[in-house]
């Protein structure tokens, strides 16, 4: 699959960026097929070839996150913008997992409280019962004849 993606060019800290389109799995900064333009950070400075981009879009080649965003901006496609997935915010799958693991800590906790107040009126029954028994009233003895 074919991707349009941002290479980086320059020096340090004075990045700029190349647009160009190769295989997705392939290195941005190897051989690319085309190079369609060059973007500078600095001075949003974008240079285009907007018809060679509509052409490679119509094939079917994709576009990476970045590069989306900033052909939404300055007009050279028309859509939305995608959200840029960063390091450090957990993806979809494993927010998925993150919240199944809490859920099932939760349930645990819940049984834990629940066996507790359970236990507790156990023993509080208990004690009310032996607390009926103290208090019930002794049966008076049958007087034993002496003879």
């Amino acid at each position: 699959m074919l991707m349009i993606k941002l290479a980086k060019v320059g020096k340090t800290n004075k990045k700029v960026f190349k647009i160009v389109i190769s295989e997705k799995t392939k290195d941005p900064y190897g051989k690319a097929l085309e190079i369609l333009g060059s973007y500078n950070p600095y001075s949003k400075e974008l240079k285009i070839k907007a018809d060679r981009v509509k052409h490679w879009i119509s094939q079917g080649s994709q576009m990476t996150e970045s590069v989306n965003n900033l052909f939404v901006d300055n007009k050279i496609i028309e859509g939305k913008k995608v959200k840029n997935s960063r390091p450090g915010t957990p993806n979809k799958i494993k927010q998925a997992k993150i919240e199944k693991k809490s859920a099932a800590a939760k349930a645990l906790i819940e049984e834990k409280e629940k066996a507790k107040t359970e236990a507790e009126e156990a023993k509080n029954t208990k004690e009310a019962e032996t607390v009926k028994e103290e208090k019930a009233p002794e049966e008076p003895k049958a007087p034993e004849d002496k003879q």
